[in-house]
């Protein structure tokens, strides 16, 4: 089965570390402001926690993609923490080389039906189809995911 093209178009505008972003055919609009280490003020969340909360969101709904193909299968609740550390010498301080983060981890834990080498299979195709999580490997960041199988409460 082929796949189709699904097309953004976004467009922001603002002043200093303050940016307001509309997205076509959407009645969304997401405040972004600078991280306070940059002369953010705390109004609105960075750039920095939209991408690392992109990774994190984008890991449970590609999950669910997954899931919808494996017969049978059942998903309860997720448990999704992310830590991470950014190297800010190219970025604040001009430094040579790729402005990225250092690290990326993620812990997963998820409620399911599955055995263990089903469950195996499901952890890796969701790293494999996720595309934020193939940004973020491509990037050469140390990226890395811990997951736990959690039996489905009766």
């Amino acid at each position: 089965m082929a796949g189709s093209v699904i097309p953004f178009s976004l467009h922001g505008t603002g002043t200093g570390v303050l940016c307001s972003v509309s997205f076509q055919g959407s009645k969304h609009v997401l405040n972004i402001e600078g991280h306070p280490a940059f002369g953010g003020t705390e109004s609105y969340l960075s750039p920095l926690d939209i991408v690392l909360a992109s990774l994190l969101s984008c890991t449970q709904v590609t999950g669910k993609i997954v899931s919808t193909g494996m017969k049978g299968m059942k998903l309860g609740a997720w448990d999704v923490k992310l830590t991470s550390n950014l190297d800010n010498s190219v970025l604040v301080f001009g430094e040579q080389g790729v402005s990225n983060f250092r690290d990326v981890e993620l812990t997963v834990s998820v409620e399911n039906n599955l055995s263990d080498g089903d469950f195996e299979h499901f952890t890796s195709e969701i790293e494999r189809r996720c595309p934020i999580a193939t940004l973020f490997r491509a990037s050469g960041v140390k990226y890395k995911m811990n997951w736990t199988s959690l039996r489905l409460p009766e």
